[in-house]
């Protein structure tokens, strides 16, 4: 895991080159060609450094990029492959309603985090208010699952196909095609956002090189009667940016690493504009203080940065205070946020979706 004082030494370096994420986010760009060898080199040591974790894909490089508001600028790429290099994800769906937790992930509703084990989708019905969920074979109790990558796709998407409605949706990463790899463009140093704007490329990368997204599109997957349960870790998978999270759980936490200030919280990725992200709470378990509407405030290790949601939000970050950078698949496409770019994330209910059952009433 990241160490805090690397983290430190990569603040205090990228201080020194001018281009630091924790000034104020109104500062002027930076022009790729006023950097000197020795800081592009050391910029991206360290920066490559944060991520080393990731399955990191080639090499990462400093690169012209156009900012979501139209601001040109340097960013950072990194393209890494979509799968962490700390764990193996997973599991996701049980496949008998005797299957305990071990064999089964979570699901998030009404701000907590439930065990999507057998006994959970055996009670769906109960638990949503609603007769029409059978999700398993009454006499067997074999739970149906999206077991093919055919399954997946036709099951995981806006218009799910009605023969896996009442499925436990599951996509696996060996469904994506060999050599897939996900890119990252993120500004060196952050920029002021005329307001605050959603997600549009996922809210960030995490240390691990994993794509930190938008809220799940839960009304979407509720209104056909189907599941898709997230891995303890709060990650699944889809068939276009693979492996990626909608919530962040201790995973992403070095418990090993002992923070320098007790009120201080780990860093677990990076925003696509370029600040950091912390976890929900401090290293003391206290909340942080003077939180804006994106989650972020200002302390005199980090500068300005956010704090991801509470794991059973559905919500790592509800938006971005500064201008955002690109994400898609593969790699060697340039950066123009002002288009829209990247692979379909969970930023919200597809068109086509049905409508969601009712919240379950213990809630």
């Amino acid at each position: 895991m990241i160490k805090r004082t690397l983290l430190l030494s990569m603040s205090l370096l990228l201080a020194s080159c001018g281009i630091s994420p924790a000034v104020p986010a109104d500062i002027e760009p930076v022009d790729l060609e006023t950097l000197s060898d020795a800081e592009r080199e050391n910029y991206l040591q360290e920066a490559a450094a944060f991520f080393v974790q990731a399955n990191i894909v080639g090499t990462p490089s400093l690169v012209d990029c156009t900012l979501s508001e139209g601001t040109k600028t340097t960013c950072f790429s990194i393209t890494v492959k979509p799968t962490p290099g700390n764990y193996t994800p997973g599991p996701w769906c049980p496949r008998n309603i005797r299957d305990d937790k071990e064999k089964s992930g979570i699901w998030l509703e009404g701000g907590k985090i439930y065990d999507a084990d057998g006994k959970f989708l055996q009670n769906l019905s109960d638990f949503y208010q609603d007769d029409e969920w059978q999700i398993f074979d009454p006499a067997t109790g074999k739970i149906n699952v999206t077991d093919s990558k055919e399954k997946c796709a036709a099951a995981a998407r806006p218009d799910v196909d009605e023969k896996y409605q009442n499925h436990c949706v599951e996509c696996q990463l060996d469904y994506l095609p060999a050599g897939s790899s996900m890119t990252y463009v993120i500004p060196v140093r952050p920029l002021a956002s005329k307001s605050s704007s959603r997600t549009q490329g996922g809210a960030g990368v995490a240390i691990n090189g994993i794509r930190l997204d938008g809220p799940a599109p839960v009304d979407a997957i509720l209104g056909a009667h189907t599941l898709a349960p997230f891995d303890d870790c709060g990650g699944h998978v889809n068939l276009h940016v693979g492996y990626h999270y909608h919530a962040v759980t201790d995973c992403l936490v070095d418990k090993s690493a002992k923070a320098t200030d007790k009120s201080d919280a780990p860093v677990i990725g990076l925003a696509m504009d370029g600040y950091k992200i912390l976890t929900h709470k401090l290293s003391n378990g206290e909340m942080p203080k003077q939180l804006d509407s994106c989650q972020g405030h200002s302390t005199a290790e980090y500068g300005y940065h956010y704090h991801a949601g509470a794991a059973g939000s559905n919500q790592i970050l509800g938006c971005l205070t500064g201008q955002q950078g690109c994400s898609f698949e593969g790699s060697g496409e340039s950066c123009d946020a002002t288009v829209r770019q990247g692979p379909p994330g969970g930023a919200g209910p597809p068109p086509g979706a049905g409508s969601r059952p009712p919240k379950p009433g213990a809630n």
